[in-house]
Order: structure tokens, then sequence, then C-alpha cells
């Protein structure tokens, strides 16, 4: 354990994360000067804001003095600039007694490539962005050069969206056919919930036809029903919820369409049927590995034949832009089975790949019960990220968007790829969070953005609770727009 001292409340966040990224899984708790000090530290961590500056002070269990460090604000110093100074003394402390240089240096958002984005729209140049990043925030020639590429190819495929006058729509599908190991999101296992689907279909369809004339004088840009996993529903409730959205919104600017097909065992000729019927120009089957042992470790109760022939039904039926969700640091999972995966995957042609670094949340079963997973390794590294990559840029395949997340496994980052014209609009915009997006269902976050702004409307993620409070989640969305 490492408790952090503070002798006020500012930057709590960064600093948590920034610690934890040198010691992943070690308790950092945080505390005000004058409060008693957590027991059985091995470390603490003093952290004293000035008028004038920062110090930053290191101690062992007996409160004997490791390193120290104290800056003083240079010139007239705002909050980003003190919040930066801060954590390059803090990566410098740590980097030192550890001798871990991390991938990401200092970075602790989960939106890098908002950096170089923004830079760029301020007229630099690739070379001066690069400076800047390893400058200010310590970032590693690899990391720097892929953030400001993908930067670049997203500026290219969002040249044409008028973010003030156009949205996009997330529709969320909060069931799946098991709950995987490392699952953290507003998903429930169907076999509970199999007698209320269409209840809850009831009140999303509700919400739909409520909710769908707030931006009605806007162009719908794109669509993502996401989960949980979409393809769970029957056949006649697929088609009842992409009818009920083709009543209720315009489609006539539509440039994208994504259904999150995911489990290959929910996938049935039937239900692709029913997408062709609907025009979807995007789908995922997501095996996440393609080593059998490592879906039953994980809960996944399908095959990897299972995820084969899903995809070549799939293409069959005339899907032309497939996108396949791997995960880099599954248990048991080293360089080897990674490789294999990739092997497999490229084998396939999909037209896009998202590498996922595992991240393990506090909700997940995988964390929830970790002492029963003790004897299973869990590996990520630069070598098996860079694997990844070169197998996709060997199947035509660039990166295009990236984001990272809390407790990542070897603090890399997720990252899309895909061949020229297959990248999923819908994967860079609500990363970048220069659109607005209007979110229905279980769980679902809208973001309404206006300049720097933002502002988000969350759905309940309870099933039962969405359902019966259904109205008030319609209230709330239609009250931000009063």
């Amino acid at each position: 354990m490492i408790a952090v001292q503070l002798n006020k409340s500012d930057f709590e966040y960064d600093i948590h994360s920034l610690i934890r990224a040198f010691y992943p899984g070690m308790d950092v708790p945080l505390y005000l000067e004058g409060e008693e000090k957590p027991q059985d530290c091995e470390k603490s961590l003093k952290v004293v804001y000035g008028e004038t500056g920062i110090s930053v002070t290191l101690l062992d269990a007996e409160d004997k003095v490791i390193a120290e460090d104290m800056r003083a604000f240079e010139g007239d110093c705002d909050r980003s600039e003190r919040k930066n100074l801060l954590k390059k003394m803090i990566y410098e402390m740590f980097s030192h007694y550890t001798g871990q240089k991390l991938p990401w240096g200092n970075l602790t958002g989960i939106r890098p490539t908002k950096i170089p984005m923004s830079l760029l729209e301020a007229g630099w140049k690739n070379t001066q962005i690069a400076d800047y990043m390893r400058n200010t925030y310590y970032t590693s020639n690899e990391k720097t050069a892929l953030a400001i590429s993908i930067a670049n190819r997203e500026r290219a495929i969002l040249r044409d969206i008028d973010y003030k006058n156009g949205y996009s729509l997330y529709v969320g599908i909060p069931f799946c056919p098991s709950i995987c190991l490392y699952c953290s999101f507003s998903s429930s296992p169907l076999s509970v919930w199999k007698t209320k689907v269409d209840a809850y279909l009831d009140a999303l369809c509700h919400e739909i036809e409520s909710c769908a004339g707030i931006w009605a004088e806007k162009k719908l840009d794109t669509v993502y029903i996401g989960g949980g996993t979409p393809t769970t529903l029957e056949p006649y409730q697929l088609d009842r919820l992409l009818t009920k959205m083709e009543e209720c919104f315009d489609y006539s600017h539509l440039k994208e369409f994504t259904v999150e097909a995911g489990r290959p065992d929910s996938i049935t000729r039937e239900k692709l049927q029913v997408l062709r019927k609907h025009n979807i120009s995007r789908i995922s089957i997501n095996p996440q590995t393609m080593n059998d042992r490592t879906l039953e470790i994980i809960g996944r109760r399908h095959t990897v034949q299972q995820t084969i022939d899903a995809f070549h039904m799939a293409r069959e039926m005339g899907f032309d832009n497939i996108n396949m969700d791997l995960i880099v640091g599954l248990p048991g999972e080293g360089y080897a089975e990674v490789e294999h995966t990739m092997q497999e995957v490229t084998s396939l042609g999909p037209d896009s790949i998202t590498v996922h670094s595992l991240a393990l949340k506090r909700a997940t079963r995988l964390n929830l019960f970790k002492d029963q997973y003790q004897e299973i390794s869990f590996q990520n590294s630069s070598e098996i990220m860079d694997m990844t990559a070169r197998y996709a840029a060997g199947a035509g395949q660039f990166p295009y968007y990236l984001y990272r997340q809390k407790n990542m496994a070897g603090n890399f980052e997720n990252v899309g790829y895909s061949r020229e014209g297959a990248a999923g609009i819908y994967n860079i915009l609500i990363m970048e969070e220069k659109q607005s997006i209007l979110a229905l269902g279980a769980g679902a976050s809208t973001k309404i953005v206006s300049g720097e702004k933002i502002e988000r409307i969350e759905n309940v993620k309870d099933i039962r609770n969405y359902i019966e409070r259904i109205d008030e989640m319609i209230a709330r969305k239609e009250k931000s727009w009063d």
C-alpha cells in the first residue's frame, strides 16, 4: 500500500491513477493532512500545494525520506499547468525510484489522442506536437507517433462531419448469453431476464419514440446498437426494434449503422437476415480470443469454430464491413496465445480489428473473486502490442482510433485498426467528444456537446428500474432541451 497525504483536495484522480500505473493492483488511499494515516503502508507520498509552487516527498514505512522535490510555478500558472507540473514531478520521482518508464508517460486520461487532435486543429505541425508530448507528458517515441498518426487519420475520417448540426445515436441492449469474467458493462444474463425482454423493448421503444424529436432539426450521422449483446434478441424482437427506429429517425444523412452482433453463440442466419433487411452497414463478431481453453476460463460459452462459422455465414450473406474485437492480457495468455489469435483472425479477413488491453475494473467477477484466479497469469507487454500491430498492418489495416482505461494490463491501450473505408466513425466520435450523442436504453449515457462544455444525462443501469422509471429517463432528456 502507498498512502498519499494532501494538504488540500486537488488532482486526486491524477495522483491515484499515476501511482497505480507504476504499481498495478496496489491500494493507493488518499487522505488529507490532519486525518489519520492508513495502517500498514509500505510507503507514503506527501503532496503540499503552496501559493508559489508544489512539493512532493516520498517516505518509507518509518517516514524516512526516500526522495523529495520542490518546484515553483512559472509566471501566471493556470490549473492545467499546475496539474502538468505535479504529474511531471510524481512521474520523475517514481520512474527514478522504480526504474520504470511508462509507455504513455504521465498521461492518466482515457483519450490521449485528444491532445494531438486539438493541437493539429490549432495549426501545429506533427514534429511540434511530438516534441510537446514527449517533453510535457514523457510519452515514449512509439506511443507519441501512434497518437499523432491516429489523430491525423481521425481528422481525415471526420472531415465531412458537421459537429454543430449533426448528432449520433446509441441504443443499448443490456443482455448477454452469459457474463464474461472480465465484464463491467451494464449487461445481464439472458437466462434471468428472458421473460422481461419484451417489457424492456416496450420501454425502449417508448424512449425512442419520445426522444426522436429532440434533435429532429439536426442530421443523424451514425447509429450504434451495442450492449450487452444485441443479437440476444430474437429475430422478431430485433425486427421490432429496427422498425421502430426507422419510423422515428431520419436516416437520409446516415454515414454508418453499426450493430454489435458480438457473441458468436448469439448469431443465427435468421438474425443476420433481419439486419440485412434493415440495411445495417457494419457489424461486429467478437471472439476476444481464438483459444478454446481461454474462452472456457473467461465464461464465454462458445468455441473458436463457432466464431469462424458465424464470420463465414455473415460474409456469405453479404456483410462487407465486419469488425472483430480481441482482448490482450486474458488469463493464461502470453505472446504465443495472442499470436495464434492474430493468425486465426487475420486469416478470416475482417475489415477492422479492435485490440483491447484487459482492464480489471472493480465490478468484474475477475476482480471480485480474484483469490480464485491467483494461479492464472495476466500478461501484456510492448512486444505483444507491437506484434498485434504488425499482424493488423500485414492484413492491410491501420490504426484509426485509440483509448485507454483505468487498471489496464501493462498500462497500454485499446486500438482500432481498419482497412481503408471501414473505420468505425461512431467509435471516433465517442472518443473525441466532438459531437452530441443521444443514448437510449438501460445504462446509456447521453452527451450534449456545446463547445468545450459537455453535459451528461445518465439512464439508470438496472433493467427493472429502467422499465419502471422510463418516463423519468425521458423527462431528463426533454428537460435538457427546455
